[in-house]
């Protein structure tokens, strides 16, 4: 676990879960960091511990009755309870299967058990591990990827720079038309909001 991370939500052992994902999803090679190097730990961090985790925009009055996946989140738990309970569950399902933490998995078997888990293959009638996967984890790690960096993920603007992302929308509107099919000069040195403030 990286000690100056300064974790607001996640504890000791959800964080070192996190980071095991965000690095066997985002490994190091020649074009991008690993995704601890790039932050996406934190910003999943930051957003479990802010606003959206604490589901302050969510009618959270009942009753909870099964829900349609067009009608959205149906939970008493806010989405921090939820993600952790989806961090508690895979934690339990690799110890179960392999008897180590999540953390102490080689990146294959890592690998193997998220795909497991994405396709479904894990879910119980108490909790489904594969809709946490795709509809909490994965989401939260896409948003770490391409967000501004200001909130912690995208480190660098590694991701940014990786798509030829020219950074602020707002700074780009000529740029769509202009650059068409083709790369923006400003991409090689994308703009993010602590540039411009």
């Amino acid at each position: 676990m990286t000690a100056q991370a300064g974790y607001l939500s996640l504890g000791p052992q959800e964080a070192a879960c996190i980071e095991a994902l965000v690095n066997v999803m985002c490994p190091a090679d020649a074009l991008t960091p690993s995704g601890v190097d790039c932050g996406l730990h934190i910003f999943i961090d930051r957003q479990l511990a802010g606003a959206w985790g604490r589901g302050d925009q969510l009618y959270r009055q009942g009753p909870w009755h099964p829900g349609k996946p067009q009608q959205g989140y149906q939970s008493p738990l806010t989405p921090e309870q939820h993600f952790k309970s989806g961090v508690a569950k895979l934690r339990h399902e690799s110890q179960q299967r392999t008897g180590k933490a999540v953390e102490q998995l080689e990146p294959g078997q890592l690998d193997a058990l998220l795909q497991d888990v994405a396709a479904g293959r894990v879910d119980d009638s108490r909790f489904s591990l594969g809709a946490w996967f795709n509809d909490a984890f994965y989401p939260l790690f896409v948003q770490a990827c391409f967000a501004d960096p200001i909130y912690g993920g995208n480190r660098d603007k590694a991701f940014w720079r990786a798509v030829g992302f020219p950074g602020l929308p707002a700074l780009h509107g000529r740029n769509v038309v202009q650059y068409r099919g083709r790369a923006v000069p400003a991409a090689s040195n994308p703009r993010s909001i602590e540039d411009l403030s």
